[in-house]
């Protein structure tokens, strides 16, 4: 399941207020307006940047400099704007804790543009406001699966209802590996190439094991078996073995014992690499996994075991 985020100036506020400190000084009735609208000028607007006469932003920063700018009374004057401020811009922003222009406040209550005030300087508000509002406005996909931290990479372990993922994540934590989340781990791709994984907050600590009912993995194991989100890089795909499966061509047994990896799953247009273990009585799954992620560690940093062992028995034929 994949969407994307709307935010709201409102619930930016509430999200962002303590971090990055801000004050809601104008503009309370613009709290329903929507960052990520395409509504405005024809200039497409920038998600955000400072205030100036030539590009609009949909948040306009205001720094020392730029407090400057608009100090004057015709400073806001339209026809010194290549754009439509109003119809472009959904926020205000003025960094340093400086005092808004009479101007600005003027603007904002006028036409409803939420007008915030912080103490970060503008290269502070800046640099993280946009890493913050990236990882909010990305898009975003939900898996049905358990995201564990495995020798310290993040395993994503799917399969279909009852195959054992929950009983697998339970065995994986009690050899100290760790939980992020039980069945529904949300995605966003955080940068190009890279996803994250994130736990609901409502489902944190908690995994569900069939015959056991919910657990709190943090009160029964420690706060160190549990993280809130990691960087999704490889994915264990468990899949329950029927009878006619073991009749199978000597291609696929070639193919299964030469351990080519599954071709990669797209996540957000990510390739993830993949593995399928098949699940059957008597297999030691969580070892199984462990020896997966690092053959995955070992084919990442340029070593692959088929071709090292191909090329020693090519080596011990060209010798005899």
């Amino acid at each position: 399941m994949t969407n994307k985020s709307r935010l709201t100036v409102a619930k930016a506020f509430a999200e962002f207020k303590d971090d990055l400190k801000f004050t809601w000084v104008a503009g309370r009735e613009g709290g329903d307006r929507i960052l990520t609208s395409e509504r405005g000028a024809a200039k497409r607007p920038r998600l955000l940047g400072p205030l100036n006469y030539n590009s609009p932003n949909r948040i306009q920063l205001l720094g020392k400099a730029e407090v400057r700018l608009v100090s004057t009374d015709d400073a806001l004057e339209p026809d010194r704007f290549e754009y439509s401020l109003q119809e472009s811009c959904e926020l205000i922003i003025v960094t340093d804790n400086a005092t808004p222009p009479a101007s600005i406040v003027t603007l904002a209550s006028e036409t409803n543009i939420p007008l915030f005030v912080t103490s970060l300087t503008y290269s502070e508000l800046i640099r993280t406001l946009r890493y913050r509002l990236t990882q909010m406005l990305a898009e975003s996909e939900i898996i049905h699966g358990v995201l564990m931290d495995v020798h310290g990479t993040g395993v994503l372990i799917t399969g279909e209802a009852s195959v054992g993922k929950s009983e697998l994540a339970l065995e994986l934590v009690s050899r100290s590996h760790i939980l992020v989340a039980d069945d529904a781990p949300e995605f966003r791709r955080i940068a190009p190439g890279t996803v994250e994984g994130r736990c609901p907050p409502l489902l944190q600590d908690f995994l569900e094991v069939r015959g056991l009912g919910v657990l709190n993995i943090a009160r029964m194991y420690g706060d160190a078996h549990t993280r809130s989100r990691k960087i999704l890089r490889f994915i264990v795909n468990l899949e329950n073995v029927q009878p006619n499966d073991f009749e199978v061509s000597l291609e696929d047994i070639v193919g299964e014992r030469l351990g080519a990896p599954d071709a990669p799953r797209d996540v957000l247009g990510v390739s993830i690499p993949q593995r399928t273990i098949p699940v059957a009585p008597g297999r030691n799954l969580a070892v199984l996994v462990e020896a997966a992620v690092r053959d995955y560690i070992l084919r990442s940093g340029g070593y692959n075991a088929t071709r090292d062992l191909v090329a020693k028995q090519a080596q011990a034929l060209t010798q005899s």
